[in-house]
């Protein structure tokens, strides 16, 4: 409840709505793991099973908060998919963490080259990628 005109009269606050994710990851169980685990910490999760369905989604008008992009996918990979995001006027600002099993110093180089929020390498832990989200979606 907030005060009415800085009074003492209050109000129901309206709560804002759960962030929206998408998710794109070509591994069944690892999207499987992850939508569950962030969907547990009330988020709300589009997962997609490769880089040409993001990219579609990412075009369309439909609202994101953040995306989780796995490196290697068919389609378009990872890092092919957060160019595109980042040439896109309407989305140019949105948060991108990529996750990979290939953990080489020239991907995540190129990665925040084109402008990641984050590098994650699997397994990554559960707690320090919620801990990521929260910070890149407290920052919005």
């Amino acid at each position: 409840m907030t005060p009415i005109d800085g009074g003492s009269s209050l109000r129901p606050t309206t709560p804002s709505p759960a962030p929206r994710l998408l998710l794109a990851d070509d591994e069944p169980h690892i999207r499987r793991i992850l939508a569950t685990l962030l969907e547990a910490s009330s988020y709300v999760v589009d997962a997609v099973e490769d880089g040409s369905t993001a990219l579609e989604r990412l075009r369309g008008e439909g609202a994101y908060d953040l995306v989780l992009l796995d490196l290697l996918m068919p389609g378009a990979d990872g890092l092919e998919v957060l160019q595109e995001v980042r040439s896109l006027g309407h989305r140019r600002h949105l948060p991108v963490i990529v996750l990979t099993a290939k953990g080489q110093d020239v991907d995540r180089d190129r990665a925040y080259a084109l402008g990641a929020s984050d590098f994650l390498t699997k397994p990554f832990s559960p707690k320090k990628l919620l801990n990521r989200l929260e910070e890149l979606l407290g920052a919005r």
